[in-house]
């Protein structure tokens, strides 16, 4: 072997060995998301002390990751899952990328019906890898990168981000080495074992919302939940000796409905005084909190710990059982108003945690607001991969929020938040119900909204009105004060107008006369 083969092959060895220690320095990261969680369903307190709703559950794991790092009591999201979850994956607000509503089936809409006004043609085919497809966003996902970058990228669970027969309807096409049980449902057809978890329409549940990839654990007592968290700590488990760092998306379907009884926690809630319904609920909040202290104590077993950043989210509000007639402080998402697919707070404000050895101090509280298109430059920052922005097709909204966990930037928080939802949308239980109150159906969608600071507007395109609140002062939203403060309202409608404009976003259409109905700023 001559010396110019020896001084390659020296490179070459000194470059893989190079690329070797880098990567082991980079961090793990796993986001653990929740499928409608409402803020305060947790027995960690989100706002102030403690309230009825916190003491109602039993989630120690999440008390136990807030001890470890910070919880942020004003993180939000978009009202509705697909909106979410593609400005996660996307960096986009939902005004840009135009999944303002849930995705499902190729080339169809989802919309509740409304008598006054048409939605428009948004992007009901969700976000996409590629260019050409229809009624979709092309964008290039946070994870491709990661993957790109050397991580070994994992899904497990929810999706929800792309149509049926979508090249989007597989995680593994926006940059996942590996799917378990993503595609295009945003919720399952059941959670038991013993019904197959609704696969091919097994014991008559809607097979369109079957839970795929987890037949081994058909006909067994097992929970959708602790399935999944078995998967994934398998799959960890398979790329732990690797050199690689990982993204694991750990994205639970609960505690989306249906209700179906976890028996390991069940009886405890009953015994308890809850009703049937809130029990079934508290045991699906239950059973997330249980993956999560299974995955940290996998990462704490491993010795992965203090080189994994671990993020906690949901996707969006609550469903707001209130609805029914309870006491207001015995509501979901309390003391919040509304929920799911509301612009109000209990429809957008979310629970969330970081968790960063090194960087974050235990027990940390950062009220400063950031939103779910912040994800996207936070968690490629955290991976140290910069430049991207050049390599994207998509312009990119979301701020990173690193430097708030850095205690950098914190309580000077003025940035606009922006959420634009054209569609009707009603909770679960109220479609279709020709004596369903108006507060319920005018309470949900044909809504945009902008918080600055610590004012909100509300605006509605489908009659003009407008609601502004000061949520420092009234976090219920109880009280419009828009009459009294006539320039924030113009202020706020003038910034939210040019937002919209800017950024081509949609808006419904006039039934009667086929016109759209004003942006903001011209009422």
């Amino acid at each position: 072997m001559n010396n110019r083969h020896i001084r390659t092959g020296f490179v070459a060895g000194l470059t893989l060995w190079t690329a070797q220690i880098y990567a082991q320095t980079r961090p793990n990261i796993v986001l653990f998301m929740v499928d409608d969680m409402g803020w305060q369903d947790t027995s960690l307190p989100l706002y102030g002390k403690e309230n009825p709703l916190n003491s109602r559950f039993h989630t120690p794991n999440i008390e136990r990751l807030a001890s470890m790092g910070a919880k942020f009591t004003q993180a939000y999201a978009n009202s509705i899952s697909s909106p979410s979850r593609c400005s996660l994956m996307t960096g986009m607000n939902q005004c840009r990328h135009r999944v303002t509503n849930w995705t499902l089936r190729l080339n169809q809409m989802t919309d509740e019906k409304n008598d006054e006004v048409c939605v428009p043609d948004w992007n009901y085919n969700g976000i996409q890898p590629v260019e050409g497809i229809g009624n979709a966003a092309y964008a290039t996902s946070f994870v491709q990168l990661l993957q790109r970058n050397g991580y070994h990228t994992i899904h497990v669970g929810k999706a929800h981000f792309g149509a049926q027969q979508t090249p989007a309807e597989n995680p593994r096409t926006f940059g996942f080495d590996v799917n378990i049980a993503g595609h295009a449902a945003g919720g399952p057809a059941s959670y038991l074992g013993e019904d197959h978890y609704g696969m091919d329409g097994y014991h008559g549940k809607n097979a369109a919302f079957g839970i795929p990839d987890l037949e081994v654990y058909w006909d067994k007592n097992v929970f959708a939940t602790e399935a999944l968290t078995q998967e994934a700590l398998k799959a960890l488990e398979q790329c732990r000796l690797s050199e690689k760092p990982f993204y694991l998306y750990m994205s639970h379907y609960a505690v989306h409905i249906p209700l179906d009884k976890d028996t390991r926690f069940y009886d405890r809630y009953r015994a308890e005084g809850l009703d049937d319904t809130e029990a079934r609920y508290a045991a699906l909040v239950e059973g997330v909190d249980k993956s999560l202290g299974d995955l940290l104590d996998y990462l704490e077993r491993e010795k992965l710990a203090d080189n994994t950043i671990i993020i906690f989210m949901s996707d969006n509000g609550g469903l707001d059982y209130g609805a029914r007639g309870a006491a207001p402080e015995g509501r979901h998402n309390w003391p919040l108003r509304s929920g799911k697919g509301s612009a109000f707070e209990g429809g957008v404000r979310e629970p969330m945690i970081v968790c960063w050895k090194g960087k974050v101090s235990p027990g940390t509280v950062i009220d400063d607001y950031l939103i779910i298109e912040d994800f996207y430059p936070s968690i490629l920052e955290m991976a140290g991969i910069k430049g991207y922005k050049s390599q994207v097709p998509q312009a990119i909204d979301g701020r990173s929020f690193v430097p708030f966990l850095e205690g950098r930037n914190r309580g000077n928080n003025k940035r606009m938040l922006v959420w634009n939802t054209p569609h009707t949308w009603l909770p679960t239980g109220f479609q279709d119900k020709p004596d369903t109150p108006d507060s319920i159906r005018k309470g949900y969608g044909q809504t945009c909204a902008i918080r600055q600071g610590d004012w909100k507007l509300i605006y509605y395109y489908n009659t003009g009105w407008k609601g502004l609140y000061n949520l420092r002062n009234d976090i219920r939203e109880d009280h419009n004060v828009a009459a009294e403060h006539p320039a924030i309202v113009r202020r706020l409608s003038k910034a939210l107008g040019k937002y919209l404009r800017d950024a081509d976003a949609q808006r419904p259409t006039f039934k009667a006369d086929g016109k759209p109905c004003p942006w903001p700023d011209e009422i």
